[in-house]
């Protein structure tokens, strides 16, 4: 026998080391390793906040968490819960612990003890300001398994990677944007995935963990209420289909023990749970499906004519029963009546004529046309096509998804915020449309691929060319209806869009949504950057020298903001639990410096702040929000009417055409004090508003009551101390 050579047997141990995956195995590891790269991006992507300015605290709501998440890590938990801050909402206070969703404070402070248990040295602060980015990763793997439920591996990652940088999602996910949303659409996302695969199964493991994330909404955020009317109208969509199961009534009975006990324990939801007006849907339908199961087990042992006779009577007689129970516990209050905020959603004008301090709110104003296709570009013709595909093959699943769609479309259009709802849902039927269309044309390829081979293999051999294969040959040119041309423009031009659609996200993560509220920028003349850090420079004034007891009255809007960053006292803050109150503080705004002092002096005011933003062109300043503080005054004080502020032909106006009482109120005093000796804009003359564009009609004035204590380096904020009641005449 002739030995093997050297090079042999090394190719041999070679072989037998060499790393082979089967083929079935190979598209599970390519998902893995996009998956992978989406996750990746979707953390990265926001970070331009912390690459162009620093790791800080966006907005305003943020700034409560952020202080309150430190109060949870120095404290305790216990502490937590009990807390009673004294520094908000003088002179009544604020019970923390009864008026928050703490689900983003307490998953900040697990993931601090978790990097301190692993010897990692890391700030509560750059924790806080990562939670976003980090969960915002997360939210790609939920959303990659909801979407492979709806229509497979492929729309699951085309879904992951648009919901990985969709600004509509950006927007409130980007690093510093600590607020609740941040850490809630992972939670709505888990929910209805968890839920799908409840109905799927019909097992009870999987709708306990479905009630276990659904509980994790409740505690992070009010949007849990989408949830729970969500699956009971999907419940209700499945009995009229005729698709009742067993395994939809072990899911949905379990999920509404289940989900409803868990939410209870949330201090802040307690026994809303069930007694409020937007849960009585959900127990309706549980009611319902034990109806449904008692009819389908009764009608399998008695005759048909019997059950007709006994069905009539039955659901005549829960009908009954169900709406006597409502409109009793209605009438004794029992059952509570909707919210302002549900009531805005079935009528976008209710706030506005009824609430005017949740109409104030910017994101609570209906979504334009330019919103939708600024926050969802492409999707926002992708989701009505991929809506019809659910349609078309109406799968449990895509049910689902056709329900989700419409509702949170419904709901985004009548708010801005819920835009957040609604971008899950789009990225999902989007991800369909994109993945069924790509098919079908990328296919054309494929068939014509096949029938080539066909035909060489044919041609080389034609005693092969039976009777089945000229059939298949026939039956190939049947199949081939799109040219290959038209199939190839259609696959480039859906490259493209998807190009543009990474390029629309990028751009608008960091222009839009990577600003920090706190910290301004903008564009000199030359094109250099020009920072505004008015806002920290004026705290830290507060802070600094101001006695520790004073206390600041200011707009609700920065509050969380003084309470956190000057650790001050403030009357009024983003909470709004207390309409009367925020109301005095628009009276004192609306009021002229007179009639203002005594409501400054009855509560105890030290200094008052306002925001200006007549010298640098800030738009998000008081005088553009003061009609705002007059309707809400005007809520409570009738004798505030808004028509006293505006000129005859009902403008408003701060120029010389503007109303008396505009002129002369304290708001517009101290947002002008002293302005009418600046020149702000070449050519113009002294005293011109840059936000306004008109020079204003009140320059030569004085404080009586009030006096200047600082105003920031570019009079964005200016502080003003409420002098002392002068001593009585002997």
């Amino acid at each position: 026998p002739i030995d093997a050579s050297p090079l042999d047997s090394s190719l041999t141990m070679s072989s037998k080391f060499s790393l082979y995956i089967p083929t079935r195995k190979q598209a599970f590891f390519i998902e893995i390793i996009v998956l992978g790269l989406i996750y990746v991006l979707a953390f990265a992507t926001r970070l331009f906040s912390v690459l162009r300015f620093e790791s800080v605290i966006h907005e305003f709501d943020p700034y409560f968490n952020f202080r309150s998440t430190k109060y949870l890590i120095k404290h305790g938990l216990y502490a937590f819960y009990n807390w009673f801050d004294d520094a908000s909402w003088y002179p009544l206070g604020r019970i923390v612990g009864g008026t928050v969703y703490p689900g983003i404070q307490l998953t900040a402070g697990l993931l601090y003890y978790i990097t301190r248990l692993l010897h990692f040295t890391i700030d509560i602060r750059n924790i806080c300001v990562m939670t976003g980015p980090f969960f915002a990763g997360n939210t790609t793997i939920s959303m990659f398994f909801l979407a492979k439920e709806v229509g497979g591996s492929g729309v699951g990652l085309l879904a992951a990677a648009m919901i990985g940088i969709v600004p509509g999602y950006i927007s409130r996910s980007v690093a510093g944007s600590f607020d609740n949303e941040a850490v809630a659409i992972f939670a709505l996302i888990t929910t209805f995935l968890l839920w799908l695969k409840s109905v799927k199964t019909g097992s009870v493991w999987w709708t306990v963990m479905c009630s276990l994330s659904y509980f994790y909404m409740v505690n992070a955020w009010g949007g849990y209420v989408f949830i729970i009317n969500l699956i009971p109208l999907y419940v209700l969509a499945m009995i009229l289909l005729g698709r009742y199961s067993n395994r939809l009534y072990i899911a949905y009975s379990v999920f509404y023990v289940v989900g409803t006990f868990l939410s209870m324990q949330v201090r802040f939801v307690n026994w809303i749970a069930v007694q409020g007006g937007e849960h009585m849907g959900a127990l309706g339908v549980f009611g319902l499906i034990q109806c449904v199961c008692f009819i389908h087990w009764v009608r399998s042992l008695i005759d048909e004519t019997t059950f007709r006779k006994l069905f009539k009577l039955v659901v005549t007689s829960v009908a009954a029963a169900g709406l006597g129970v409502f409109v009793l516990g209605s009438a004794t209050g029992y059952i509570s009546p909707w919210s302002g905020r549900f009531y805005s959603f079935l009528d976008p004008t209710y706030a506005k004529k009824h609430i005017p301090i949740i109409a104030s709110v910017s994101e609570h104003q209906p979504t334009t046309w330019a919103s939708f296709f600024f926050d969802l570009h492409i999707l926002t013709f992708l989701f009505p096509v991929g809506l019809y595909l659910c349609f078309t093959d109406m799968t449990e699943a895509k049910i689902f998804a056709a329900i989700y769609g419409v509702c949170s479309v419904y709901f985004a259009g009548v708010m801005v915020r819920l835009m957040l709802v609604l971008a899950p849902s789009a990225c999902i039927l989007g991800a369909l449309a994109l993945s069924n269309s790509l098919y079908t044309y990328m296919k054309v390829f494929s068939n014509n691929a096949r029938a080539d081979r066909k035909v060489r293999s044919t041609s080389s051999s034609p005693s092969n060319a039976t009777p089945s294969t000229i059939g298949s040959k026939k039956r190939n040119n049947r199949e081939k209806k799109i040219p290959a041309e038209v199939a190839g423009f259609m696959i480039v031009g859906i490259v493209f869009l998807l190009v543009f659609f990474v390029f629309h996200c990028t751009w608008v993560t960091s222009e839009a949504y990577s600003s920090p509220s706190i910290v301004l920028a903008a564009r000199g003349q030359g094109g250099q950057r020009i920072i505004f850090d008015d806002f920290r420079e004026a705290y830290y004034w507060l802070s600094q020298n101001t006695p520790d007891d004073a206390k600041v009255m200011c707009w609700w809007d920065y509050a969380y903001q003084i309470a956190e960053m000057a650790n001050r006292t403030t009357l009024v803050d983003n909470n709004t639990w207390n309409n009367s109150h925020i109301a005095t503080v628009g009276n004192a705004m609306s009021s002229s410096e007179e009639d203002a002092y005594k409501i400054l002096r009855a509560h105890d005011v030290d200094y008052v702040l306002v925001v200006f933003g007549g010298v640098t062109g800030y738009a998000s300043d008081d005088i553009n929000k003061f009609l705002w503080m007059v309707r809400i005054g005007g809520s409570v004080y009738k004798y505030i009417h808004e028509a006293d502020y505006l000129d005859p032909r009902g403008m408003y106006r701060i120029d010389r055409g503007a109303s008396k009482k505009m002129l002369n109120s304290l708001m517009y005093k101290m947002s002008y004090y002293r302005f009418g000796e600046m020149m702000t804009v070449y050519g113009q003359p002294h005293g011109y508003d840059r936000v306004r564009n008109v020079e204003i009609g009140n320059k030569n004035f004085d404080l009586d009551r009030l006096e200047e204590a600082f105003s920031s380096e570019h009079y964005i904020v200016r502080i003003f101390k409420v002098k002392p009641q002068p001593n009585r005449a002997q």
